[in-house]
Order: structure tokens, then C-alpha cells, then sequence
């Protein structure tokens, strides 16, 4: 069985990090170990991290990478003098020796990516926060309230949820949600974000966060409060700095042309969160 890995590297190639894996047959893609990494990293089954050379930089992307929500399996590949300070702030599900052979690379692969989907179906309802969404009936309730969604609402906020505290890109999310026949653009993702924020009403529309110059995210709310006066002080921040989002009928027009009907609910303010470091 293949899965798809991301390895993040300064090297291109995946034989100069771990030769194994280019015995194998796993689809492989290496991208520069930067900041980018946290939203290429949730469209794999598992995510590779070239440990050998600075183990500080890798540290923080490994630790990146296992918070912020993507829930993919982070794998570091380190040098046998640098196993000494791998330790559990790292945040990684396992470490491999460049040196390890095809079949060990592959086992452990196997095993973590196996676990994965195991713990995905186990898991039964999505429940964050006093969202609860049930698949089977096609439901979601919000402090035991069912939400009034169209299928295609439904959907997104599912995907969302389901993988809390990712960031998706409107062009994810249309190939993710949508699928890659739709034709639409991404306004359609704006005005479904905004219907989703109005339906889940002022108190938990904070759900959907913006991180701007990106796309959005699940918010994982905080078991305190909600820190409304915050939300209130980044949109202020937002308005100063003259961020403006297209006319929402010009976004309705474009998202009712692939898609029909419209629900005529109240305009919601957008949401900015600052992507996390």
C-alpha cells in the first residue's frame, strides 16, 4: 500500500535524506522546510521532516507542525548523534535513522498511517467545542440545537471540523469540498463561510476564523470564555488597516451561478485571526 508523503527538506530529492524511500513505493514530494509547510502539510498522510543538520529550526518545525492542527503524522529523520536531544516537546510521532532500511521505513509508515484512519473511524460524531456534527444523519447541532444547513454548508463545515485548527486555502477547499469538476470560483467559498458564520450565530461565528492573505480554519474554542472583547479588537484592527472584502452581492452572484438558491441571511463582519508562528 502507497500513501502520499511530504518531506520537507532543503535537499530535492527524497534519496539524499532517506535512501529508503526512494525504494518504496510511496508518492514522495519535497518542499523547503519554512513556515509554508503547515498548509501543504494537511493534503498528506504523513508528514517527513529532515532533522539531520539543524536540529533547532527542525524542532520548531516539528512542534509547528504537531500544534497546529493539520493532524497529520510527523516523522523526523535525524542523525544518530542528534537522537540525544529528541525528546517529547518535539512533538513527533516517530524518528528514523537516514540509514534505516525499506523495510523498517515502510513498517513504521504503514503502522502510524494505519493508526491514523483507525482513530478516524473510531472516533464516531465530531464533536469541538458545543458543535456536535453526526455524518451518518447528516446533522450538526450547536448546544443540542440542530443547524439549518444546505448539503454543500454541511459539507464544509464538516471538512472543517474535522480538521481543527488547519488552514485550508479557498482553492483547498473548493477541491476538497466542492470537488475538482466544479467550475465555480473561490468567491463561492467566501459566501459559504458567511452563510455558515450567520447560521452558527454571534456568540460561535468566531468558529470560522480568517487567517488573512491565506484562507480559513476551525477555531478550537477555549474552555474558558470566549474572549469576545479580542474578536472585537481585531476587527477594529482589520477596519484601520483598510482591509475591505468584495461587495457580498457580487460573491452571491458568482457562488448562485454554480450553485442554485439563496438563503437571504443577515450579512456577518469577517473574522481575522494572524496565522500562527
Amino acid at each position: 500500500m502507497s500513501s502520499d508523503l511530504l518531506l520537507l527538506s532543503n535537499e530535492s530529492d527524497c534519496e539524499s535524506v532517506l535512501p529508503a524511500l526512494s525504494l518504496l513505493p510511496h508518492r514522495v514530494r519535497v518542499i523547503a522546510p519554512d513556515s509554508s509547510a503547515m498548509v501543504t502539510a494537511g493534503g498528506h498522510e504523513l508528514v517527513v521532516v529532515d532533522a539531520r543538520d539543524n536540529l533547532a529550526n527542525a524542532r520548531n518545525l516539528c512542534r509547528m507542525l504537531s500544534s497546529g492542527g493539520a493532524g497529520v503524522p510527523v516523522f523526523a529523520v535525524v542523525n544518530e548523534g542528534g537522537l540525544v536531544v529528541v525528546n517529547a516537546e518535539w512533538g513527533v510521532d516517530d524518528v528514523l535513522l537516514p540509514t534505516a532500511g525499506p523495510a523498517e521505513v515502510d513498517a513504521r509508515i504503514r503502522l502510524r498511517t494505519a493508526q491514523r484512519g483507525a482513530d478516524s473511524v473510531a472516533g464516531g460524531p465530531v464533536t469541538v467545542g458545543d458543535l456536535v456534527i453526526e455524518d451518518e444523519t447528516y446533522t450538526a447541532r450547536l448546544k443540542g440545537k440542530a443547524l439549518e444547513l444546505t448539503y454543500k454548508e454541511f459539507e464544509l463545515l464538516k471538512h472543517l471540523a474535522t480538521h481543527a485548527g488547519r488552514v485550508f486555502t479557498r482553492v483547498q477547499l473548493l477541491q476538497e469540498v466542492w470537488g475538482y469538476d466544479f467550475f465555480g470560483g473561490t468567491r463561492t467559498v467566501d459566501v459559504h463561510i458567511r452563510r455558515l458564520r450567520a447560521k452558527l450565530g454571534p456568540e460561535h461565528e468566531a468558529m470560522i476564523g480568517t487567517v488573512r492573505s491565506v484562507g480559513y480554519k476551525f477555531v478550537r474554542p477555549s474552555r474558558t470564555n470566549r474572549d469576545s472583547s479580542g474578536s472585537r479588537r481585531a476587527d477594529s484592527a482589520a477596519q484601520q488597516e483598510g482591509a475591505e472584502l468584495p461587495p457580498l452581492a457580487e460573491q452571491e452572484s458568482d457562488a448562485e451561478a454554480a450553485e442554485s438558491g439563496h438563503d437571504g441571511l443577515p450579512r456577518q463582519a469577517e473574522r481575522e485571526y494572524s496565522a500562527p508562528h
